[in-house]
């Protein structure tokens, strides 16, 4: 028969368990939330959100055959992707994780859709981690509509390829480069029979850059692919792989959309006036540009975007530095006259080259912004 417990002993034993327990609670509420784990993900369109913030969608739309994403606390990696597409095709997917709203799946407390006009910046960052084992590309898509839509397809759609492996290219035909947010691109343009695209290739890999969205949005408005009415519908980070993919991963992904640049719902009241003055003759054509900041506040390093009708070519250039040298062409002002304060104005001029009939271009913006003319 086992003797029975001394009572002073029991009740020792009964306070430390007491503050044994006492101890790893105290421990448990300091010691924060337990880790996320990370979650896979192989339904064709499957989403889970990340940082109570963002989504993480796997959006495998090119292909039947099977694809895997794990969503982590930062981003996503693919574990699994099979089969392949020819390369001068569409690509298998596009996995991604995203601010804003993608067919009627929207990222929980998102300011987007947001008119353009009333976006001051909209500053992001994202992180990649490559293979060298597959055909894809590394891109950044910023989406576009003239309605605030939450569903479908958007009007004009932005890609920022920061890597390509591959013989892949993006849809359209490289029409120039152009130097955006610091940085030389080449410049792509086309459609894919539901939306205009608008690429910009990085010549070398990025892994990881912060940026303003709106520098590219800009680009858009000038190149007359969007309007400051229309809206930014999302910004999405991900990867288009046409053959394997696996080990491809966003390792880290940030956006944000400052909306205090306007009131919502107003398009914005222009921010400069054109005079554009022509000498012509048979052939050839001088022009003289006059640029005047309406606005209430000076432009840092202006830019002024416009078309050239077809035909016409510049063929020099005083006083600004003008490119490419046909179609959607920039004028970028010099060291001596980046600065254009409230009411001040800036001339500068071009010649060039035309065949048929002569014409002026149809419109203007000022770094991205609807200007008139006179």
């Amino acid at each position: 028969m086992r003797p029975s417990q001394h009572p002073a002993r029991a009740a020792r034993g009964l306070l430390g368990a007491l503050l044994t327990a006492l101890l790893t609670l105290a421990a448990l509420l300091t010691a924060g939330p337990a880790a996320q784990a990370d979650t896979a993900i192989c339904e064709q369109y499957g989403s889970t959100t990340i940082q109570g913030r963002y989504v993480v969608q796997n959006n495998r739309w090119g292909t039947s055959e099977a694809q895997c994403i794990t969503a982590t606390d930062t981003g996503f990696r693919i574990t699994q992707a099979d089969g392949s597409a020819a390369t001068n095709g569409a690509p298998k997917s596009y996995p991604s994780v995203y601010n804003g709203c993608h067919y009627t799946n929207c990222s929980p407390g998102t300011g987007l859709p947001a008119r353009l006009s009333t976006i001051s910046t909209a500053p992001t960052s994202v992180s990649y981690t490559y293979v060298s084992n597959a055909v894809y590309d590394a891109a950044y898509d910023i989406w576009l509509d003239p309605t605030p839509r939450t569903d479908g397809v958007n009007r004009t759609e932005i890609m920022i390829w920061f890597n390509k492996v591959g013989p892949v290219q993006p849809v359209g035909s490289q029409v120039g480069t152009a130097t955006v947010a610091g940085r030389q691109w080449q410049v792509w343009s086309g459609g894919n029979g539901s939306n205009d695209v608008l690429s910009f290739v990085a010549p070398s890999a990025i892994g990881s850059w912060a940026f303003d969205v709106m520098d590219f949005v800009r680009q858009a408005v000038a190149r007359g692919l969007a309007r400051n009415d229309w809206y930014l519908t999302s910004v999405q980070a991900g990867f288009e792989p046409w053959q394997n993919g696996a080990g491809l991963a966003v390792t880290a992904f940030s956006s944000t959309v400052d909306t205090s640049g306007g009131t919502p719902g107003d398009p914005g009241t222009p921010a400069c006036r054109v005079t554009y003055a022509t000498n012509v003759w048979p052939g050839g054509f001088t022009a003289d540009v006059t640029v005047t900041n309406t606005a209430a506040t000076p432009v840092d390093g202006w830019r002024l975007a416009f078309t050239l009708p077809a035909g016409q070519r510049v063929t020099s250039a005083w006083n600004a530095g003008v490119a490419p040298s046909s179609g959607a062409v920039t004028a970028t002002g010099l060291d001596h006259n980046a600065q254009l304060p409230p009411g001040g104005r800036v001339t500068f001029g071009f010649q060039g080259t035309y065949g048929g009939t002569f014409a002026a271009p149809a419109a203007f913006s000022l770094n991205g912004a609807s200007c008139t003319t006179t």
